[in-house]
């Protein structure tokens, strides 16, 4: 009776030590009362054949991006035909594990097929033509994931640095309203989602300003803009935390902000430059690709100190935002290693190429908890 009585208590206790163990300390779980923590997946992630990445994603992550299969170029490759595996896939993996879910992007310059704008003899399309694919393509898409995508970045990259328009063929064959027409589509195709601009380098004053002005403008007709997708595709020494905090105060005078695309380059630049135009490709060299035995130590404080001071200023800000999505799982994903140098050994992410969390992770986790 003696030992039956001591192995129920032992029961009891390890059951109760057991409801009283907190939850893991995770990106998730640490921000889950302040705004998403999110990841760009490419296909091999969310078809769960990544068995590295997969602890991670489910571990650490609430929130989705399509890295590539969205673009229009995947789903939408030739006039007549849509293809969607890839996609529905994506979405059925965030449904699955309860993840806010972004679709990206539905108009853009790049990664979109050249027939796109033009006939078959190769003369541009008229202004209405050009609309008319656009509507059909917003819609279609738009339309089939209807109360399963959360989000859309709706117009991606539209504003060059110095604020005036990117002259890509969406401009110059539609002008100026193919943005606010984009987000008419959009709305019409799914009143609830949410619908964001997105775009590199809005740390830069000139830029943030004439985004401001252009989505203000399509608010004001009475179209529907959820918010703004700041990319931030940074580096060791950009932006400020002047900067950056100016212009998410300026963002979420207009809604949420998103902070979309969030890398940080260790790597020198071939140019001084601070942007992320995917067309653009510059030589390589030794001197371009300085740390492919690993990352130093004193580059590795720099990265962890540039970290915790944009999530300070996030965490400052987290009333009105709602996402920040780092642009991959792991370092051996990142686009930074073939851009703008390709075949280079970039270091950019929160987690190695290992799998295993950097010592910024730790640190932005506490930073949370201390508040």
């Amino acid at each position: 009776m003696k030992k039956v009585f001591l192995f129920a208590a032992l029961v009891i206790f390890v059951a109760a030590c057991q409801q009283s163990e907190p939850e893991p300390a995770t990106l998730k779980n640490a921000f889950s009362e302040k705004f998403f923590i999110g990841a760009a997946l490419n296909t091999s992630q969310y078809m769960e054949q990544d068995q590295r990445a997969l602890p991670i994603i489910k571990n650490h992550i609430s929130s989705i991006t399509a890295e590539n299969d969205m673009k229009w170029m995947y789903i939408h490759p030739r006039p007549d035909s849509f293809y969607f595996d890839d996609a529905d896939k994506f979405v059925e993996f965030g449904e699955k594990n309860d993840m806010f879910i972004v679709g990206h992007t539905l108009v853009w310059h790049s990664q979109t097929p050249r027939w796109v704008f033009e006939h078959e003899d190769g003369t541009p399309l008229t202004r209405e033509e050009l609309l008319t694919r656009m509507e059909d393509h917003i819609t279609t898409i738009v339309t089939r994931y209807k109360g399963r995508v959360d989000g859309w970045d709706v117009t991606n990259e539209v504003v060059n640095d110095d604020g005036s328009w990117r002259e890509s063929p969406w401009y110059n064959i539609i002008g100026e309203d193919f943005v606010a027409k984009a987000f008419e589509f959009a709305h019409a195709a799914d009143p609830d989602a949410e619908l964001y601009y997105n775009d590199y380098n809005l740390h830069q004053p000139q830029k943030a300003d004439a985004v401001v002005e252009l989505i203000t403008s399509i608010q004001e007709q009475g179209i529907p803009v959820t918010g703004i997708g700041m990319q931030a595709h940074y580096g060791l020494d950009y932006p400020s935390r002047e900067d950056f905090e100016a212009s998410i105060r300026k963002f979420e005078k207009l809604g949420i902000v998103a902070i979309t695309e969030l890398d940080i380059d260790v790597l020198p630049s071939p140019w001084a430059n601070q942007g992320a135009d995917v067309n653009m490709r510059a030589e390589g060299g030794d001197r371009m690709n300085p740390y492919v035995n690993g990352l130093p130590d004193s580059v590795q404080t720099k990265l962890t100190e540039q970290y915790k001071m944009l999530f300070e200023v996030m965490l400052d800000h987290s009333e009105s935002i709602n996402r920040v999505t780092f642009w991959g799982v792991t370092d051996g994903d990142s686009w930074k290693n073939g851009w703008p140098v390709p075949g280079r050994t970039n270091y950019p992410l929160a987690f190695d190429r290992e799998g295993q969390p950097k010592p910024f992770v730790n640190e932005i986790i506490e930073l949370v908890k201390s508040e």
